[in-house]
């Protein structure tokens, strides 16, 4: 019996690349899904930051269409390593199916931090979230409320600051 012939270098060499062609193009398929399939999730509209103070209170912002959103964090004094309470209120035409906020240091990674808000009727979302101490004494954030809406995903921010 003989063995098999060896593969050459040229052959070697042509399977890896196969190989790596085929995982980039899994990645940018798996990127791109949303974009590709139609998903209504895959329309994305960000609103600019509005001008108000979550200390001070409750944010209200108008939506693009004709509606409005109310977004309070409390205690308004924004302890760091404690519950927080989040209450989100939609009210406009468009329904909202579910509704995240998504906490983000500003010039700096604090993590992964989403809670989901639970619906409690009547266009009012709420849920609960503990922020992180940052090693800077004052630490600049924004919480993205996420709307998740049939016409897709609308991102309106907040930013504020915690100190520790």
């Amino acid at each position: 019996m003989t063995a098999p012939p060896h593969p050459t270098r040229r052959q070697v060499l042509a399977t890896i690349a196969a190989v790596l062609a085929l995982a980039v193009l899994a990645v940018l398929g798996y990127r791109l899904r949303p974009l590709l399939s139609g998903s209504p999730e895959a329309a994305q509209q960000v609103l600019p930051v509005p001008d108000c103070d979550l200390h001070a209170g409750p944010c209200q912002v108008a939506l693009p269409d004709g509606g409005r959103l109310r977004f309070e964090i409390t205690p308004h004094s924004i302890p760091l390593l404690k519950p927080l309470q989040l209450q989100v209120t939609v009210n406009g035409p468009t329904p909202v199916r579910a509704v995240e906020v998504d906490f983000a240091g500003v010039g700096m990674f604090m993590g992964y931090n989403r809670p989901h808000l639970e619906p409690a009727g009547a266009g009012r979302f709420t849920g609960e979230a503990v922020l992180p101490v940052c090693s800077w004494a004052r630490m600049p954030w924004e919480a993205r409320v996420l709307l998740h809406r049939p016409d897709g995903l609308l991102v309106v921010p907040f930013r504020f600051e915690t100190r520790r």
